[in-house]
């Protein structure tokens, strides 16, 4: 992983609520752990 540092902020907005639930998307997710969207998918399935 990078030396960036991430802002508490800016994941606190990416997380939604959606039927009382706290989501986050796929795509913000992979951004975050610095891989593809569809490895992120991959490793969860």
């Amino acid at each position: 992983m990078s030396d960036l540092i991430i802002n508490e902020e800016h994941i606190k907005n990416q997380i939604y609520n959606i039927r009382g639930k706290q989501v986050m998307l796929d795509s913000d997710l992979a951004k975050l752990y610095e891989v593809s969207t569809s490895r992120l998918n991959e490793q969860v399935k």
